[in-house]
């Protein structure tokens, strides 16, 4: 794809390879990747570039499979002009802070985002996702976010704008993530830092942290009330369901479900973008034909397949 580009302050890259910016260390090329020197250069970028390119926002990957063909289009990659933390009576943070480090100088603060702590990936992708862990989310204590529209302009939206939901947000396609405010609650810090230590340690025996995972795969099913009505109160486990379809330790090529936790697509080796997504897709199926249960991806898949140039 060639289309004109405005002048930038930041870092344009073209045919930018992107598997070494995602965790999983899989995906093809974006036609272009841009690096904006800060939120100036953000906005002058969108308002000057051609409505019809597609514009991906991107964050550090850690919930991502770029597919084997790459994106077309603009790839965004918020870097250090978006990193920022402020603390005050509130927490300040720009998109491309990371989560852990945004939980660790807000307890510091004696400011309560520990939840934060454990959640791999940037305070941008946690607002787009409404991350979450410990029975707190994002749209618990988020208050409000600024951001860049594809056209350019500029907005500062409260939380209730964004419509916060289960791993999702209804933000503008193309739009920019460039900080949050978050308000926390208070409390002394020590007792702060021993919860996140327990937090840390409890991840660690529980989940493969060392290896390439993008975090869970699949959302956590409904359950049913006695009704036989879908009933997100009574929620099911998705590595429970997975186990008892005799997915865990599943392959394909190199990637694996993985056999410490059964709801962590992983990279073991060599795999390709196609690898990973066949093997979820076949997790679902197998869940499916087992126990009439319909999984959702929670990893954002991203892209086009790699061309079959037999085909062609």
């Amino acid at each position: 794809m060639t289309f004109d580009l405005p002048d930038v302050r930041g870092t344009l890259t073209f045919d930018k390879p992107l598997d070494g910016l995602t965790w999983m260390r899989v995906g093809g090329p974006a036609d272009i990747l841009f690096q904006p020197a800060d939120v100036d250069d953000l906005v002058a970028f969108l308002s000057a570039l051609d409505p019809a390119v597609p514009v991906f926002p991107m964050g550090v990957g850690s919930n991502l499979i770029v597919r084997d063909g790459g994106i077309r289009g603009v790839v965004i990659r918020l870097g250090r002009g978006f990193n920022s933390i402020e603390i005050g009576e509130k927490v300040v943070a720009g998109a491309a802070a990371l989560d852990a480090h945004v939980a660790r100088k807000a307890a510091a603060e004696g400011l309560d985002l520990t939840f934060l702590r454990t959640i791999p990936g940037s305070i941008g992708g946690a607002v787009c996702m409404n991350a979450g862990c410990y029975g707190t989310y994002v749209a618990d204590v988020l208050e409000s976010v600024d951001v860049v529209h594809r056209d350019g302009t500029r907005e500062t939206l409260v939380t209730a704008a964004l419509n916060l939901q289960y791993r999702q947000s209804d933000l503008p396609e193309g739009t920019v993530v460039v900080s949050a405010t978050f308000a926390a609650s208070k409390t002394e810090a020590t007792v702060l830092e021993q919860r996140m230590a327990d937090q840390l340690a409890k991840r660690d025996e529980t989940q493969p942290t060392k290896d390439r995972t993008a975090g869970s795969t699949f959302r956590n099913p409904a359950g049913f009330s006695s009704t036989g009505q879908a009933d997100d109160t009574h929620e099911l486990k998705a590595w429970k369901v997975i186990d008892e379809a005799g997915m865990r330790g599943a392959r394909n090529g190199g990637a694996v479900m993985n056999e410490m936790h059964s709801n962590f697509l992983t990279n073991a080796g060599g795999a390709s973008a196609a690898d990973l997504e066949d093997l979820g897709e076949a997790v679902r199926k197998k869940v499916y034909d087992t126990q009439r249960i319909t999984l959702q991806w929670e990893i954002k898949r991203v892209g086009e397949p790699a061309r079959d140039v037999n085909k062609e």
